[in-house]
């Protein structure tokens, strides 16, 4: 943790705004990432973050330093994006998306050279959202804490209150999942 981050923390505790803010700005983006990938939905992730800063805001006293301060946001943020999935139903549901709306996958698919390796990593995108899409929310977000975010399994069972062995079956059912939707178009790594 930056000394200014712990100024801005010990600030915020004693209730100024102006270094809440400056955490928001310097953490906002990484848990909205976190939360679009786990909800599949924007105004979903957007809703996720809001409630996950709300409550850091209203929490800011049971901080204790023990993790790092975007950890124990990050925490908050994975909790809430499922919150909000429960809320919605959304466990296994599939919506389209707005076509200005782009992934990760499609962005580095139309930064890639030559229009036969950009159809061909749009089709790959695709085909992994759309696996993204069908898994479980447990999957999804076990997936994405570990092979996006670079969680450790430990990190991920406490982050989603589950034992490692059942975080390593999420992850291995999700790896399963996206490789049968790999292995027919020869994209297997």
């Amino acid at each position: 943790m930056s000394t200014d981050e712990a100024r801005w923390i010990a600030q915020a505790r004693d209730g100024d705004r102006l270094a809440f803010r400056r955490l928001v700005d310097a953490h906002a983006r990484p848990l909205y990432a976190v939360c679009v990938r786990i909800t599949r939905d924007a105004a979903i992730a957007e809703d996720a973050v809001q409630e996950t800063l709300f409550n850091a805001w209203r929490h800011l006293r049971d901080f204790d330093g023990r993790a790092q301060f975007g950890t124990w946001l990050h925490r908050i943020a994975v909790n809430e994006a499922l919150q909000q999935l429960r809320k919605r139903g959304r466990h296994e549901s599939v919506e389209t998306r707005d076509e200005d709306e782009l992934s990760l996958l499609d962005q580095v698919a139309a930064e890639t050279p030559g229009p036969e390796r950009q159809a061909k990593s749009a089709a790959l995108g695709r085909t992994i959202e759309r696996q993204l899409e069908a898994m479980s929310a447990l999957e999804r977000t076990a997936f994405v804490l570990k092979h996006c975010e670079g969680a450790s399994l430990e990190e991920i069972s406490d982050t989603l209150s589950i034992s490692v062995s059942a975080c390593k079956q999420a992850v291995f059912r999700a790896v399963r999942k996206l490789r049968g939707a790999l292995e027919p178009i020869g994209e297997v790594p």
